[in-house]
């Protein structure tokens, strides 16, 4: 158990780090997620960048298993 709060403890701080690099490669901006935008709100499912990150961290855990 203490292995995998830490795997994810560091899988944050790599993520807070690299955020503004993963930012400018336009993840949360894919072709497939859903944004509503209307006069005086906006609304944001990031439906394929969430697969991807998904897919990313299953990896990271099989590598690590």
């Amino acid at each position: 158990m203490s292995k995998i709060l830490i795997s994810i403890g560091i899988i944050f701080i790599l993520i807070g780090v690299l955020y503004p690099y993963l930012n400018n490669l336009g993840l949360g901006r894919l072709p497939g997620d859903i944004i509503i935008k209307k006069n005086n709100f906006n609304i944001y499912f990031p439906v394929t960048s969430a697969i991807i990150i998904s897919i990313v961290i299953s990896i990271i855990f099989k590598i690590f298993r």
